[in-house]
């Protein structure tokens, strides 16, 4: 059994006193571009949060319908969606093959904000992930070809000695993409801005797809 006393209290009177006067309402002209509002957060999260600001909650489902989730790191955001990148033989790989969508959580502790996102799921062009890859460090590019992601591995030297072979085979000349990794985009039909209030009094503020544009509503928390 867990130890309560590793489990934090819940902020005290004291404690929700001086929350308030850092809470602010999030601000009725964002509600017409979600977009934007994220960009907003997402840029404040890379000046306060200490560690990837862009680590973002990815949840799929097996083929059992059982929800599966995992930690990665969000490479692009615009109009069209979230993009991550991923070796399309790994779990999330192979159930986004079988059921193209998912959800995503953003969680920002520092900033006591967290954003949600519903919707379906493709895989980006050839030419962006290509150009995504080449930006990356040569040994994760190495590594997205000597791991066979998801997979039983016997010790961590058998990874070592993959990543060897991949270093010998293209030697000091250009990494290519390989053909079994890539990025996903996630386009957004849900998105839920969630700030924190005092007294678990929490905003959010909800937008959902309307053809081109959005709807936007207020939850109770």
């Amino acid at each position: 059994m867990t130890d309560k006393s590793l489990i934090p209290p819940s902020p005290s009177e004291d404690d929700y006193v001086r929350q308030v006067s850092n809470a602010q309402s999030l601000p009725l002209l964002a509600e017409d571009d979600p977009m934007a509002l994220f960009a907003d957060w997402l840029e404040e999260a890379g000046r306060k949060e200490p560690n990837d600001p862009n680590a973002v909650a990815v949840a799929t489902v097996d083929e059992d319908g059982l929800p599966d989730v995992r930690m990665v790191l969000l490479k692009d955001a615009d109009a069209r969606g979230f993009v991550f990148y991923t070796n399309f033989n790994s779990a999330k790989g192979r159930q986004l093959a079988a059921n193209p969508k998912a959800a995503l959580l953003f969680h920002w502790k520092s900033l006591r904000r967290q954003v949600r996102i519903e919707g379906a799921v493709e895989r980006v062009g050839d030419a962006e992930g290509d150009a995504y890859f080449a930006t990356r460090h040569r040994d994760s590019q190495l590594g997205a070809w000597a791991s066979a992601q998801s997979e039983p591995l016997p010790d961590r030297l058998a990874l070592e000695k993959k990543i060897a072979e991949c270093g010998l085979r293209f030697g000091l000349g250009k990494v290519p993409r390989p053909p079994h990794w890539s990025g996903f985009r996630v386009t957004p039909e849900v998105i839920e801005f969630w700030r924190d209030r005092p007294f678990r009094l929490h905003e959010r503020l909800v937008f959902e797809r309307a053809g081109e544009g959005w709807t936007t509503h207020r939850l109770f928390p």
